[in-house]
Formats: structure tokens, sequence, C-alpha cells
């Protein structure tokens, strides 16, 4: 490549990228994810959440691991126990690395959602993993922060409404940094992959 095409290339790599602090994915040496790489965003970066112990967890309390961050309810036919399968999946595909892998569910239906309940619903996973229950009011301000969308459908009566919500996870690097978020669907063997490289990267 010469040098004109290689201007022009990390000129329109930095237009889709929309910022110049993520420009850097675009050198040559930069990891290549199957993720979406969104190091750098000025989203999601940290939270305050009581978990489903009763005990009060920020981002900060996992430094050293990855972090696997999924919003879903418990009622969730499909896409949520489906996410978070793959998730413990993930965790042993990575091995003894596995052990640096944090998985979060963060509930956007704390009306139905009760600690215990969530409690058992980790343990049917992996039960290192952990459930976050913010208040209607703190999930609101999470959601828009993190930029996930939730609503709630209406059923036939009035607790047997099921709820849209995004799907996918974001993943932070040892560092807390946020790095990548995973659309649904993705091979558990692919994201493992992309953790490796970050665990990689931090060592």
């Amino acid at each position: 490549m010469n040098k004109r095409n290689a201007l022009k290339s990390i000129t329109a790599c930095a237009m889709v990228l929309g910022t110049t602090g993520l420009l850097s994915a675009c050198s040559p040496n930069a990891p290549q994810f199957t993720a979406i790489d969104i190091t750098g965003a000025d989203y999601a970066k940290g939270f305050s959440l009581t978990d489903h112990n009763g005990q009060t967890r920020t981002l900060q309390d996992f430094q050293g691991k990855i972090v696997m961050m999924f919003f879903g309810y418990t009622q969730c036919p499909d896409v949520c126990p489906t996410s978070m399968a793959e998730m413990a999946q993930i965790k042993q595909l990575l091995g003894k690395d596995g052990e640096r892998v944090q998985g979060l569910f963060v509930t956007i239906d704390p009306a139905r959602d009760k600690p215990e309940m969530l409690k058992e619903y980790m343990g049917a996973f992996d039960p290192s993993f952990l459930a976050l229950v913010p208040t209607p009011e703190q999930l609101a301000v999470l959601a828009k922060d993190y930029k996930v969308y939730y609503k709630k459908v209406d059923g036939p009566t009035p607790t047997s409404y099921t709820m849209d919500h995004t799907a996918g996870s974001y993943v932070y690097d040892p560092k807390g940094r946020l790095r990548l978020f995973t659309r649904y669907g993705t091979k558990p063997e692919l994201t493992a992959a992309d953790i490796k490289q970050l665990l990689a990267s931090a060592s």
C-alpha cells in the first residue's frame, strides 16, 4: 500500500469509527475481534448496583478479570437463558483462564426478579455469576448510559407480561475498560477467542 492509499484508508477508518479515540483500532497491529470493538467509547463506564446477595457492587470490584455484562430477565423464554448458558460455556472454553471471567446479569424486570430467584437463576448457569438488581429509577438511568433498550409488553394478566430488550453483552478488560459488545448469536468459541486476546494484552 502506497502512502497516498494508506492515508485514504486511515481517513476512512476514522470516519467510520466517528471518534479519534478509536483510531487505534485501524492500526494493522490492533487486535482483530469477532465482537464489535468499542474501545474508547464514552458510555457504559461503570455502575453501582446491589447484587442478589445484597452486596453493593461496582466495576472496580472485578479488577483483574474480564467482565461480561448482560441485561435480561428471568422469565425471558429464549434469548436470556441462551445468552447466559453461552456465557458459562465461554468460561469453560477458556480453561484455567475462565477463572478470570466474571459474568454479570442485570435484571430489567426488578418488579418480578427478586434476589432469591436471581440467585437460583445464576446457579443454573454458573454459581460464580452475579445478578445485579437495580431499582426502577436506577434501571432507567443505567439503560440510558449503556444504550440498552427495554420495554414492557403487556400479557393476558398483569403479571404475565414480557420484556423486549437489547440482546448482547458488554465486555470489559481486566483493567475495567470497556472493550467489546458481543451480539446475540455469536458462537461461544469466537467470543472465547476474543477474550483470550484481551487477557493476553493485559498480561
